[in-house]
């Protein structure tokens, strides 16, 4: 079987606070299936070229920072773009990577559930941005579908347990409200959801 390839982007060092826990490297990937109209990465994930690269090939660029990780609790955190649409890869890299270092991934959950399903045992820690979870402004903001990521997250609790699950639910301006924002985070909580994160969006134009 051919070995997987990841799409990157760029490689972001000693990082903490933002992408899990302790120092970890935020392992930017191409593609995604959203289309989100303030995306922070539209232009890079639209004219940077990638480079195609194996898990053997990663993790020797991500060990410089092998001892921050151990001694932090931190490690490589899978960002894009949809760090899911490469859910095999990660498995890979899982494999092949030292059992200290801690995965991450940062996802929409936007994503087929078979790519959740192998995604699940491979990373310890999943970073949800659920956007909205009204359906007409998650597909007004994202033009995708809020269905197929309800149903995602629903599961990926289900499966992977709360505290596991980090869930990001923004103030979006012009797209949702502060009271959006509260009744996405009561419909959050409903479900299970136990670590949220709620923020607002600084839009500049």
């Amino acid at each position: 079987m051919a070995e997987p390839l990841y799409p990157l982007l760029s490689l972001a060092r000693l990082r903490m606070g933002s992408d899990g826990a302790g120092v970890t490297t935020l392992v930017g990937g191409a593609l995604c299936p959203l289309r989100c109209r303030w995306c922070i990465n539209a232009r890079l994930l639209r004219e940077a070229p990638a480079e195609d690269v194996t898990a053997a090939e990663l993790i020797e660029r991500v060990r410089i920072d092998d001892l921050y990780f151990r001694a932090t609790g931190g490690g490589v955190t899978f960002g894009g773009g949809e760090s899911l649409l490469h859910a095999a890869f990660i498995r890979r890299f899982r494999e092949l990577c030292p059992g200290e270092w801690r995965i991450s991934a940062e996802t929409s959950l936007a994503v087929p559930r078979a790519h959740v399903e192998t995604a699940l045992d491979a990373v310890d820690f999943f970073i949800v941005d659920c956007k909205d979870m009204d359906g007409e402004i998650y597909r007004r903001y994202t033009g995708g579908d809020a269905a197929l990521m309800r149903g995602n997250l629903r599961f990926l609790l289900d499966r992977a347990g709360p505290e596991r699950v980090l869930v990001r639910v923004p103030l979006i301006p012009r797209y949702n409200t502060p009271e959006d924002q509260a009744r996405s985070a009561a419909a959050l909580r409903e479900m299970g959801a136990a670590r949220l994160e709620l923020f607002e969006y600084v839009i500049k134009e």
